[in-house]
């Protein structure tokens, strides 16, 4: 009788709980995935219930399927993702829309906002330390579509936070260690953002760390397209900056 690795079962249906909550923005049901593990419904609300006790998935009603914690999510950033290879077709529009004939700094940092934005279909923003007041978005209807955001009094708390430059830079410009942070939901600190995650990472002018390059979006965002998508980002802004 084969013996069962009951850790690593458990870890993977966290991690296709999740895949598919990212996916569908609907709450995951343990019909939704018993057949991928070839286990019975009532073995996968077990798990499920697991998971709960454990602080990774929760109930979003007093009945239903579950949804991703922070901690989860945390979890799932941390040792379940894994970040796919972006195809030669996004590198390619990426290095294009890049490298448009722009010759200022400021115009150069409003455009890698808006790819970030195309990229990613969240938020992009784009920081130059030396510029204490200046910040630079681009597309935060990309978050309002996101359904997570159809409550009136967020989006409004939202907006008046991305509005107040001053906290958001406060926020993307915070020290980290790595060439990626990944804020998720209450780690940013901030109750207009709980429902948010923020990826960041950095870019070079003249060799030296000069700005922060972040995409803000729901938690239930695809990180294992949004994170190398940034890195790539970043490293063809660098390029493009030498030639300023």
């Amino acid at each position: 009788m084969r013996s069962v690795d009951y850790n690593s079962r458990r870890k993977s249906i966290l991690n296709s709980a999740i895949n598919r909550y990212i996916k569908d923005a609907v709450p995951v049901a343990s019909d939704d995935i018993a057949e991928e593990f070839d286990l019975s419904s009532a073995t996968i609300r077990n798990i499920f219930s697991e998971l709960d006790e454990s602080g990774f998935l929760k109930h979003p009603y007093t009945s239903g399927g579950r949804i991703p914690t922070d901690k989860g999510y945390r979890y799932y950033v941390d040792f379940l993702v894994q970040q796919i290879e972006l195809i030669d077709g996004e590198k390619k529009r990426i290095l294009k829309d890049c490298k448009r004939k722009i010759r200022r700094l400021d115009d150069a940092l409003e455009n890698t906002s808006e790819v970030i934005s195309e990229i990613t279909h969240y938020a992009g923003i784009v920081s130059f330390l030396e510029w204490e007041d200046k910040i630079f978005y681009k597309g935060i209807s990309h978050i309002l579509d996101q359904p997570e955001f159809r409550d009136v009094d967020k989006i409004r708390l939202l907006i008046r936070l991305i509005e107040d430059k001053s906290r958001l830079l406060n926020i993307v410009n915070r020290d980290f260690s790595g060439k990626v942070k990944i804020y998720i939901g209450s780690e940013l600190g901030l109750p207009e953002m709980e429902s948010c995650s923020l990826i960041v990472t950095s870019y070079k002018l003249k060799g030296q760390p000069s700005g922060r390059l972040a995409v803000l979006g729901p938690m239930r965002m695809e990180y294992d397209h949004i994170i190398p998508a940034l890195e790539y980002i970043s490293d063809v802004l660098t390029d493009v900056l030498s030639t300023i």
